[in-house]
């Protein structure tokens, strides 16, 4: 090998993350314990809330499609900046508190070293199993992004058409199938009433009649906003079941609901809604390829102390 080939190839083996790249296992010398704290700390959290596993896939989702995976979203506003947490779509986001207790624990046991990034990921990752969804490797090696500003947030609402949704998702480098994968994660879902009172209030014949009239008595209190099961069968556990929910026209969310209606996305809905193992391993391929979306690394960004604030 000639001697220029041979030091390119020694500078790859010794420093792979200079060519954008994730690893797993990349914790395993300098915090070997990290992903095992991440789990004990999401399992802890999972057992005594097991609406865990919907608050931190949205959190994933959310933060990715923002400015990519580097847990902007976990920004607090402060004077002179409205941080991704402001804007009307992450304003029901949940689970900053877990990511916080994960986030102290491992401040303790190796101090400026995992990314609050890497936190969410793998925190992801844990809670879809618990749910009873696929294990999976997360390659790590994120870092933690240095803007959050609420006028970034730009994410498909519940309203939104398939087309619509699958320009936000190719702005990402996503597939059709990919994106009516990651909706499936809407399995395990929950939504407020008050994201579904247009299409409740309106002549949506799309809608079984029978979920449309327990829905509109359950969100028919006033003066509270409940939550409402996004599936309707099994409602906390990670499977396929979602696909035949909403076949049958027991979409809750208008964006669900028309996943099963247009030509678009309705054939790869059916496989999903016929073949669950099949879904389980494309939401694995998925997810991952979410969690790599414009990525920082290598000496790009920072390793937050705090989740919450930049280090400067």
């Amino acid at each position: 090998m000639k001697p220029t080939i041979l030091l390119i190839f020694l500078m790859f083996l010794l420093f792979p993350f200079a060519f954008g790249d994730l690893k797993v296992g990349f914790y395993s010398s300098s915090c070997p314990r990290a992903e095992l704290i991440v789990r004990q700390v999401v399992e802890r959290s999972f057992n005594q809330d097991r609406s865990m596993t919907a608050a931190l896939l949205r959190m994933h989702f959310h933060d990715c499609f923002v400015r990519g995976c580097d847990a902007s979203i976990l920004i607090d506003s402060k004077k002179g900046n409205e941080s991704e947490k402001a804007a009307r779509a992450n304003l029901t986001v949940r689970g900053y508190n877990l990511i916080d207790e994960i986030k102290r624990i491992l401040e303790n046991a190796c101090p400026s070293t995992v990314s609050c990034a890497d936190i969410i990921s793998l925190a992801t990752r844990d809670s879809v199993v618990l749910a009873g969804g696929p294990s999976y490797n997360v390659p790590t090696g994120r870092r933690d992004g240095l803007v959050s500003t609420v006028n970034d947030v730009h994410l498909p609402g519940p309203e939104s058409s398939i087309s619509q949704t699958l320009q936000a998702f190719k702005s990402k480098g996503m597939t059709l199938e990919e994106m009516v994968t990651l909706l499936g994660a809407h399995t395990v879902g929950f939504a407020h009433c008050s994201f579904i009172g247009k299409r409740l209030g309106s002549n949506d014949s799309s809608m079984d009649p029978n979920l449309r009239k327990r829905l509109v008595q359950w969100c028919g209190v006033e003066g509270k906003d409940p939550l409402v099961f996004l599936d309707q069968n099994t409602s906390f556990v990670f499977d396929h079941q979602f696909y035949n929910q909403i076949l049958l026209g027991r979409g809750v969310l208008t964006i669900d609901q028309n996943l099963a209606l247009d030509s678009i996305s309705k054939g790869v809905v059916t496989g999903f809604a016929r073949n669950g193992e099949n879904f389980r391993e494309r939401f694995v391929d998925a997810v991952v390829k979410l969690g790599n979306v414009d990525v920082l690394v290598g000496n790009q960004g920072e390793i937050r102390k705090n989740c919450r604030v930049f280090n400067s």
